[in-house]
């Protein structure tokens, strides 16, 4: 069948094309699709078929089409094909959410939330000195309208991307608590999110909650750790449970001050070629560690774990973690837009890669089904923590 292409195909072609080129030409070539796609026929032979659907769908589809949508589409569509959970295409928009997740700043009201299972928004914390904590919303409560629409009506997604928006900048939400829905009005404002924080428990423990690896997390684990120290702590525990990893640069900046000199950890690329990611300072802490891991624990926050365990510094409490060792880059693009894509496995310096295994933990400590969430937990219920609390005490 004959048919001109249309401007929006052709648009999503020479973006296409223009990908293929960057990542074909690039240091992280694709092994796999240089196989399939190793000659112009075989490049010529997919856009002939991307162009017979497209003709298909603009002569079939009943609503009009949004082109931008489209040509996104068809960009994630193609780094999807790669079947890397890990690996994606970033609109412009998408990139610049990420990039402020990394830096461990955002604009909001200080909420975390995941989709309840009528579809509506339920918030799973609220983090201290925001806007969410002012108006005294809580854990628990139900978000079912955004500026007068009903979530249900907006989809999971959209809603969620409308609680976040420009400094300033009022936000009204209709919220579900016990039954009954009340209405909140709020002003979005920038938010830094807190990722560790220390404690000082009894016997002189210091406790040091890690949630991510963002770039502000160095100088919050740093003001954390230097404060215990100051206090007198005798012996410290990590917790990254729950921790699903983050930067690896902020992970060995966390580190650093604890190991001895060496290389800590390494990233192995495809041509087996390896690199060291981290390096330790002679600089070292000699106190007795613990750090608490469970099945959320992933990535990043399992080099953290994985590499105290390595230089016998610390002891694993918990549960197996979730077996992540792989690395991703990120990088930016022309059209505004961002390419993640894995481009290695890691292992700490004198451990194998825990992709797909996960660390086993030293002490296996399983909680009851009825456990509470973590940050709902006191430390007196967290069997896991007493655990490692009852080791560095030096008991059994």
């Amino acid at each position: 069948m004959n048919k001109k292409i249309s401007l929006g195909l052709t648009i999503s072609l020479v973006a296409l094309a223009c990908a293929l080129t960057f990542i074909l030409t690039s240091a992280y070539n694709l092994h796999h699709f240089n196989q399939k796609v190793s000659s112009v026929e075989n490049m010529a032979d997919t856009y002939n078929r991307l162009s017979e659907l497209d003709g298909l769908v603009r002569e079939n589809y009943y609503k009009e089409i949004d082109e931008e949508s489209l040509s996104d589409g068809i960009l994630k569509g193609y780094v999807s094909g790669l079947n890397d959970p890990y690996s994606r295409y970033m609109t412009a928009k998408e990139l610049e959410t990420s990039q402020e997740n990394d830096k461990g700043v955002l604009v909001g009201i200080g909420v975390t939330v995941t989709k309840d299972e009528s579809g509506y928004i339920f918030i799973d914390s609220v983090t201290a000195d925001t806007p969410a904590a002012q108006s005294e919303l809580a854990a628990g409560d139900i978000i079912v309208a955004i500026n007068g629409t009903d979530v249900l009506e907006l989809g999971y997604e959209q809603a969620v991307e409308q609680i976040k928006g420009k400094e300033g900048t009022t936000l009204k939400l209709t919220v579900r608590r016990g039954g009954v829905d009340q209405d909140y009005e709020l002003v979005r404002r920038t938010i830094q999110v807190k990722t560790a924080y220390g404690e000082m428990l009894e016997g002189k423990i210091g406790y040091i909650r890690i949630s991510g690896f963002k770039e502000s997390t160095v100088e919050q684990f740093n003001e954390a750790l230097q404060n215990l120290l100051n206090d007198g702590a005798v012996a410290l525990a990590f917790d990254v449970r729950g921790n699903h990893g983050g930067l690896v640069t902020s992970v060995g900046e966390c580190l650093d001050p604890l190991l001895p000199e060496g290389d800590v950890a390494f990233a192995t690329y495809r041509d087996g070629r390896e690199e060291v990611l981290i390096r330790s300072d002679a600089k070292e802490l000699n106190l007795p560690m613990a750090v608490l891991v469970d099945g959320d624990t992933a990535s990043a926050a399992e080099l953290f774990a994985s590499a105290l365990r390595d230089f016998e510094k610390a002891k694993l409490y918990g549960v197996t973690t979730y077996g992540k060792g792989v690395m991703q880059n990120t990088i930016s693009l022309d059209d505004g837009g961002g390419l993640t894509i894995t481009v290695a496995t890691y292992r700490t310096a004198r451990s194998a890669c825990y992709q797909g295994i996960g660390l086993i933990p030293d002490e296996t400590v399983e909680l009851p089904e009825d456990a509470p969430a973590l940050d709902e937990r006191s430390h007196d219920a967290d069997p896991q923590l007493q655990k490692a609390l009852t080791a560095l005490q030096g008991g059994a």
